[in-house]
């Protein structure tokens, strides 16, 4: 037979175009579009459901080293089990560089967490944290060659923190090989300033997190890291938007011509400052950076999203066990909020909350949740066509919807390894059922039938986002 599966009868949707026609696929491609394809070994039946290309998570936090006393809940295997059960096939984390150690060696050891272990592709970005000669002139251009086309600087953490002539010389390095620059940008100094100030008042909950880290803080990040760009002229994405104000500088930055992107994450759309005001240490499930912010910035999010403003949404996942003194629980993060460990789960729920609060109630099209959920991921970091799209020649990298059941998010539903969702009882209409990879199945009707190893590492090409304006 011509091909080994084909999916029957589904409403097939890409980042552009609806339609219905079966999908056939054959040595893990897909290799028509069409009515009627005629027979293959196996038919699936996707009446009445979405046929869309597998999620593509490219902000993830898995198996991540952490500071000492602090174990993040997940590893690639319940990770990436977790991403396939909310209709991902694939997954972008992070191999972190720390202060004193060899990027070529971090990423080598990082391969060997992975190995064996994923139930979906994964692809790295990198952490720099040691501006090294030797890693700005051998490790980040030899690495960008062997398929790691982008890194990611932060503007804040201790041991994390790049000096701006430190940001200078990575995006240089950027510019130079074709790699895509991401910054986490929040003003370390000024979060240190507000931190030691709420200490000295007594204000050491897990709510003073947020207030030690206000949109002014952001903001000003956000432009300083514009700037920086702007110097080396080379593009950047501002990963995890939180608030309107942040947003405004990467569109006055797009209005004098430069190639700034930008990305925001469910976190920022559901949750608000209110929620880190849990009795007891309640809070600290909600910590993360930059934490949630009000009403208004919340609409003001949707709003990036439907202008276009954030082509990315993101989870974010960087999870942490609560009931755990590794975790939320650590025993020092009780004193004060500065040492909660930080980060919330997110890649299992990602889809289905973006799905039913954009497409159920009409906030973007399905085309749009398509693009923002996978295609746009793909062609972002040097990945597409061959994925995060349902086209001929593409992987078989497929999630099948069921538009109209009705789910109510609980920890009892999720498959990672973290103990709690920070979502819990969050109703939504939308649901993956099944999760297709390479034309075979990993989750299929809500059921594992993947395995570890199933996935494998993909090398990726430069980002076609990433070419300097030639300022």
């Amino acid at each position: 037979m011509a091909f080994d599966t084909i999916i029957r009868g589904g409403t097939v949707a890409t980042a552009t175009s609806t339609f219905s026609c079966d999908v056939g696929i054959a040595a893990g491609k897909i290799t028509a579009l069409g009515p009627d394809l005629g027979q293959a070994a196996e038919i699936v039946d996707a009446s009445d459901m979405l046929v869309l290309p597998g999620g593509i998570d490219s902000h993830v936090h898995i198996a991540q080293p952490s500071a000492p006393g602090i174990v993040m809940a997940d590893d690639f295997a319940s990770g990436t089990m977790a991403a396939a059960f909310g209709g991902n096939t694939m997954v972008l984390p992070f191999a972190l560089q720390q202060k004193g150690e060899s990027l070529r060696q971090v990423v080598k050891d990082y391969h060997a967490k992975a190995k064996d272990q994923c139930y979906i592709d994964v692809s790295f970005h990198l952490i720099i944290a040691d501006v090294t000669d030797g890693l700005l002139g051998q490790e980040l251009p030899a690495l960008v060659k062997d398929g790691y086309t982008s890194f990611k600087v932060f503007m804040t953490y201790e041991g994390l923190a790049l000096s701006d002539i430190e940001m200078l010389k990575v995006m240089s390095v950027a510019r130079e090989t074709g790699a895509l620059v991401m910054v986490h940008a929040e003003n370390y100094d000024a979060i240190r300033f507000l931190t030691d100030r709420l200490e000295q008042a007594g204000k050491t909950a897990p709510k003073y997190h947020a207030t030690s880290r206000p949109i002014p803080v952001e903001r000003e990040a956000t432009h300083r890291a514009i700037s920086l760009a702007e110097l080396i002229d080379v593009p950047i994405m501002i990963v995890h938007v939180s608030n309107g104000e942040a947003m405004e500088e990467i569109v006055r930055a797009r209005a004098r011509g430069l190639k700034i992107y930008g990305e925001t994450c469910p976190q920022y759309l559901l949750l608000t400052e209110q929620d880190l005001d849990g009795l007891n240490m309640e809070g600290a499930k909600y910590v993360c950076s930059p934490p949630p912010r009000d009403k208004a910035s919340q609409a003001t999010c949707w709003d990036g999203l439907q202008q276009g403003i954030f082509s990315l949404f993101s989870s974010d996942h960087c999870p942490f066990r609560y009931d755990d003194p590794q975790g939320k629980l650590l025993p020092k993060g009780k004193t004060s909020f500065r040492w909660v460990p930080n980060g919330i789960p997110g890649v299992e729920t990602r889809l289905p909350i973006l799905f039913s609060e954009g497409v159920g109630k009409g906030r973007i099209t399905l085309n749009e949740f398509v693009a923002l959920t996978a295609t746009n991921h793909a062609e972002t970091y040097g990945l597409y066509p061959v994925k995060g799209t349902i086209a001929v020649g593409s992987d078989a990298d497929i999630a099948i919807w069921d538009p109209k059941r009705q789910v109510t998010i609980s920890q009892s539903l999720m498959h990672g390894g973290c103990d709690y969702t920070p979502y819990e009882g969050l109703e939504v209409t939308g649901w993956p059922v099944s999760t297709m990879l390479r034309g075979k199945f990993v989750v299929r009707d809500g059921k594992l039938v993947g395995k570890a190893g199933d996935g494998a590492y993909v090398a990726r090409g430069k980002s076609p986002l990433a070419v300097p304006r030639g300022a």
